[in-house]
């Protein structure tokens, strides 16, 4: 079972409005959110089921991997997939930082926060509805 995962038999919705507080309770505010559905509409006039892409971000912990290397920004904010599955479940999934920010390259310190960010992430899926 994937720690970064979550499915759960609650609405879309309700599930979805549960992220801000679940991921807040471990620092992490949400900063984007990009509706699939709807971009698949107005893009490609195809219907598509609720998919929603978080960008989810620890100030405090970015701001440490920045200044350790720039180049890590290329792996912020930590996206968070919302949607329904095939069975009409709603799945919740976070990126594993150690797979983005630690493959940035060789460095302990690096390794070290992207297991920091991985822990507060699993909790905060955890948490949610």
């Amino acid at each position: 079972m994937d720690p970064l995962r979550k499915v759960s038999s609650k609405s879309f919705d309700v599930v979805r409005a549960s992220i801000p507080e679940a991921f807040k309770t471990e620092g992490f505010g949400i900063l984007t959110e990009i509706d699939v559905k709807e971009t698949l509409k107005k893009k490609l006039d195809v219907d598509f089921r609720s998919y929603r892409i978080l960008g989810a971000c620890n100030p405090s912990l970015a701001k440490q991997a920045l200044d350790r290397d720039l180049d890590v920004g290329h792996f912020l904010p930590c996206s968070v997939a919302v949607y329904e599955d095939d069975e009409g479940r709603t799945v919740v999934s976070a990126v594993d930082p150690i797979l983005t920010i630690a493959a940035a390259g060789d460095d302990p310190v690096l390794r070290k926060l992207a297991s920091e960010v991985r822990e507060k992430l699993v909790r905060a899926v955890s948490r949610v509805e």
